[in-house]
């Protein structure tokens, strides 16, 4: 695993911010912030952004927990449907409740608004950590997070402009590399078949970009909704073939739609890689049994969240006037070629 250089870091310690420091700011009085943050609609939208300002420059969170240290650390998934983030969760429990602390667990969908009001909602628990699935947010999750003075990872995914620390790998690097190799072993005729997600865009985009340096276009792209199942997968295959039979590889941007691939392949007679070759992304546990044995993408979901929640714990235990590098760590992935291609 490769240490990256670090970049900016968020503060230790939980914020103390009152409503009194958000009154002040906003020159406004507490029961009026207090309105503000309890039933917004009765607050002229003038003096409600003044507040909310104020809110951001001073990192306030309502206070539920009703002291600060909870012994909770939040991890923020888009799902838990793609068992690819399984691993993660259950090395980032161990981790975590090692040390006596406890995971709590949040699902904010693929979409940013989700993730901005999940959050919210999270800091108001007073949490000592919060664990991110990729590092797209939106501006005001990201002021949020910058100003709550509490450790924050970013998880499976690179940034040059973390919002505190980091644990994952280059998206747009995986789609290089697949590239590179499936051009080497003669394919030339692609095929995406992806998921509506934004870390899938990064490595159809970087696939996309090997090709076109080789004079190489996709011959097509079937997108379909997060989170991807086996008849997604079945039904996209189907699409491409029906639109596209001189297709010779299929690029998922999951295991789970690669697997629909091979069966709705298998369906219509087609020998997997002969006729036509799949290849998936995550390496999850039933790759190598399918028939053929699946081709895919390995990524350490076990490593990343072991390393985050260390990661946590690790600026948890040093003194408030530390200055110790943040943990910014690319676990890399591995090319796994079996019989699909």
């Amino acid at each position: 695993m490769e240490a990256l250089t670090p970049g900016k870091v968020g503060q230790t310690n939980i914020t103390s911010a009152t409503l009194n420091d958000v009154a002040r700011v906003a020159g406004v009085s507490p029961i009026t912030v207090s309105r503000a943050l309890n039933q917004p609609q009765l607050v002229r939208p003038g003096t409600l952004a003044k507040i909310r300002a104020a809110v951001r420059e001073t990192g306030y969170a309502k206070n539920v927990a009703n002291a600060a240290g909870s012994r909770l650390v939040a991890l923020i998934l888009p799902t838990v449907a793609n068992p690819i983030f399984a691993d993660m969760v259950q090395a980032a429990s161990d981790k975590l409740t090692e040390a006596g602390y406890q995971l709590l667990l949040g699902l904010a969908g693929y979409e940013l608004w989700r993730e901005e009001i999940l959050v919210e909602t999270v800091l108001s628990r007073r949490p000592d950590g919060i664990i991110l699935t990729g590092t797209l947010h939106s501006d005001n999750t990201r002021q949020r997070l910058e100003t709550a003075r509490i450790p924050v990872v970013e998880t499976w995914d690179l940034t040059a402009s973390p919002i505190d620390m980091l644990v994952g790998f280059s998206h747009e690097e995986v789609g290089k590399t697949v590239a590179a190799r499936m051009l080497e072993k003669g394919y030339r005729r692609f095929a995406l078949l992806t998921a509506d997600d934004p870390r899938a865009g990064r490595r159809n985009q970087g696939l996309q970009a090997t090709l076109a340096r080789q004079g190489v276009s996709l011959v097509a792209s079937d997108v379909v909704p997060t989170p991807a199942s086996l008849q997604l997968g079945r039904d996209g295959c189907a699409r491409l073939l029906a639109a596209h039979p001189d297709i010779e590889l299929i690029v998922c941007s999951s295991d789970t739609l690669a697997h629909g691939a091979l069966t709705e392949a298998a369906s219509r007679g087609l020998r997997v890689p002969d006729d036509i070759a799949i290849l998936g992304f995550g390496d999850l546990n039933f790759a190598a049994f399918t028939y053929p044995p699946l081709s895919s993408v390995r990524v350490d979901g076990t490593a990343i969240g072991a390393l985050a929640a260390q990661a946590i714990l690790d600026r948890l235990t040093q003194a408030p006037s530390a200055t110790s590098a943040p943990t910014l760590t690319n676990t890399g992935f591995e090319l796994v070629e079996r019989g699909s291609t």
